[in-house]
């Protein structure tokens, strides 16, 4: 039942994505460019979604008691604010402006079967591979690197 919810969920946020115009580069790229075919709209579909979510938040932590598939709602927000944080979220930002998809709209642009979102999403997944790869040399590893 749980991965029938999940796939479900899946699918309506991919069909919000591709309803919306969002799986479109180019509906992005408009957004960015202010200073000519500036397209207002990802602004409205950004809002639209924070506004149901505001509401539904309120909704939920009010009638239930704990998430129907977790043991407890996430408690308080990180309170750290780091280098790795500030550089994901200016990387994501880049990599957004740069190709006009994210990660969450070019997940359901896969199924226009477009050469695009599939380069995009083999690029994150060398991006996160290539950090893994970074983290473990730089992170040193075992007891013996806490004695040196």
């Amino acid at each position: 039942m749980r991965l029938i919810l999940i796939a479900l969920i899946g699918l309506l946020f991919g069909a919000g994505i591709l309803i919306s115009g969002m799986a479109d580069p180019n509906k992005v790229l408009n957004f960015f460019d202010v200073a000519g075919t500036w397209d207002p709209s990802l602004a409205f579909v950004m809002g639209g979604g924070l506004a149901v979510n505001l509401v539904g938040y309120q909704l939920i932590f009010r009638l239930r008691q704990k998430p129907m598939m977790a043991p407890d709602f996430p408690k308080g927000l990180p309170q750290q604010i780091d280098l790795p944080l500030i550089g994901g979220s200016v990387l994501f930002g880049v990599g957004w402006g740069i190709a006009g998809f994210c990660p969450g709209a070019a997940l359901p642009a896969l199924g226009t079967v477009s050469l695009q979102p599939a380069v995009f999403i083999a690029a994150v997944c060398g991006g996160m591979l290539a950090l893994r790869l970074i983290r473990a040399t730089l992170t040193p590893a075992g007891p013996q690197a806490s004695a040196r």
